[in-house]
């Protein structure tokens, strides 16, 4: 992709305009919204000026194939840059695309059981200690937000805070309706059962402006559920806040109901914004026809076969033989799939851009 020298001139101006701005500023505020906008500009700033030294460069070897006695040095070097220039070409058009505001976002992680019983529940289990056992490779940080165990094992639902950078970028791709194939343990005859569960990753903003009305709220208090033991609430501690116009429910049943407040009010910011984020990601969609990062989580996004061993993404065809490994957190090799699959499809809306 050719890039327009316009548009490269554009991300240019704009990165050393904010180095100037930030050397005078004085305001507080002012100073942090310009660091954080030089932080986000400075790899894109980086990027094209290494694309316009090649270019730069290039010229002049090509200037040198003009001296007989420059011309074979000149002839391989020349070589060089061209089989590297694509690349440098492809990596400024991937930050220069239009990209997710919330990519380096925390996330909330939400799974809850779908159809097949208990079953369901030891599956959303087994999803949990997936996603739990990656963010310990990346160096995540997981906190439970508020559990409701299985009958059988595992959990009817679980919704923790996953901290971290890039969280939200990695996972987004895996919110949808996971199907599992299987025989269960208390299956006598050995037949195949399938059931689901879902995952929802939501995006955790810092200032998200998002205004609550008192009015438009209900919060109740209850006794949190649990396996029994020291580690179950005697009291009703645990909170649930009601958004009255929208029916989104936000519970949180840490020990504290203070800290279940906070905790839910957060987390009920969090899916009013994630509510808009899907009404953006649908429409987005919709116009270049991609189920990647469509935001439609009521879509079966994956299927994982154990008789096969195998794991198949639907969204892009994608089928990988390592069933034991992707339960044991090696989510990698899905996910780089999925982020390619989205990035190809960025840099055709920047080519229609351009076109």
């Amino acid at each position: 992709m050719r890039l327009p020298q316009a548009r490269l001139d554009q991300v240019l101006d704009r990165f050393h305009e904010v180095e100037a701005r930030m050397g005078a500023a004085t305001d507080g505020v002012e100073i942090v919204r310009l660091s954080k906008e030089h932080a986000e500009l400075k790899p894109v700033a980086d990027a094209v000026q290494g694309l316009a030294r090649a270019r730069a460069e290039m010229a002049d070897l090509e200037a040198m194939t003009a001296d007989p006695e420059m011309a074979a040095m000149a002839q391989d070097e020349l070589q060089i840059l061209n089989d590297a220039l694509p690349g440098l070409e492809r990596d400024v058009a991937l930050l220069l695309a239009p990209r997710d505001a919330d990519e380096n976002a925390s996330a909330v992680l939400e799974v809850r059981a779908g159809t097949g019983g208990d079953e369901a529940a030891l599956f959303a289990g087994d999803l949990f200690r997936m996603y739990s056992r990656y963010a310990a490779t990346r160096g995540w940080r997981i906190e439970l937000d508020s559990a409701t165990e299985g009958d059988a094992g595992g959990y009817k639902e679980i919704i923790a805070t996953v901290t971290g950078d890039g969280v939200f970028g990695r996972l987004k791709f895996e919110s949808g309706v996971h199907r599992v194939q299987r025989v269960p343990t208390t299956e006598a005859g050995g037949r195949i059962h399938t059931s689901a569960a879902t995952v929802a990753v939501l995006p955790e903003v810092e200032d998200v402006e998002i205004e609550i009305l008192e009015k438009d709220i209900r919060i109740d208090t209850f006794r949190a559920s649990g396996s029994g033991g020291q580690h179950v609430n005697k009291t009703d501690s645990a909170v649930r806040i009601t958004h009255l116009p929208t029916g989104i429910v936000a519970t949180s049943s840490e020990k504290s109901q203070h800290v279940n407040r906070d905790k839910a009010m957060k987390n009920l910011r969090v899916r009013l914004y994630d509510m808009q984020r899907q009404a953006k990601d649908l429409a987005r969609a919709d116009s270049r026809k991609s189920q990647v990062g469509s935001g439609d989580r009521s879509e079966r996004i994956r299927t994982y076969n154990f008789p096969q061993g195998r794991v198949t993404d639907h969204r892009i065809g994608l089928t990988l033989h390592s069933l034991p490994q992707i339960l044991e957190g090696d989510l990698d090799p899905m996910l780089n799939a999925l982020i390619a699959e989205d990035q190809a499809a960025r840099l055709a809306d920047l080519e229609a851009e351009f076109s």
